[in-house]
């Protein structure tokens, strides 16, 4: 069985305003990954994204290659797992 593991991604780029949050959830429910995603004040997208690494790797891409999404960079900063967390929520 496949280790689960969380991390916190900041987002910047082109990435409000673009349909993210709803490439997110669309990338999250197709991997079966839970957490969330939300835009930020200062421009970026925040989210915490909990799966195994090859289902959270996925979902990065599929975020990278959406029609309108422009990542010039990517904070990724492995975190405490949320045992019981049994969604993907859009903020």
């Amino acid at each position: 069985m496949r280790e689960t593991v969380r991390y916190h991604l900041k987002f910047t780029g082109i990435v409000q305003g673009v349909g993210f949050r709803f490439t997110a959830t669309h990338a999250a429910n197709l991997n079966r990954l839970t957490g969330y995603v939300k835009n930020e004040y200062d421009g970026s997208v925040t989210c915490e994204v909990q799966g195994d690494e090859e289902a959270i790797e996925r979902f990065i891409n599929t975020i990278r290659k959406g029609r309108f999404i422009q990542v010039d960079d990517i904070e990724r900063t492995k975190i405490e797992v949320i045992p019981d967390e049994r969604s993907f929520e859009r903020g």
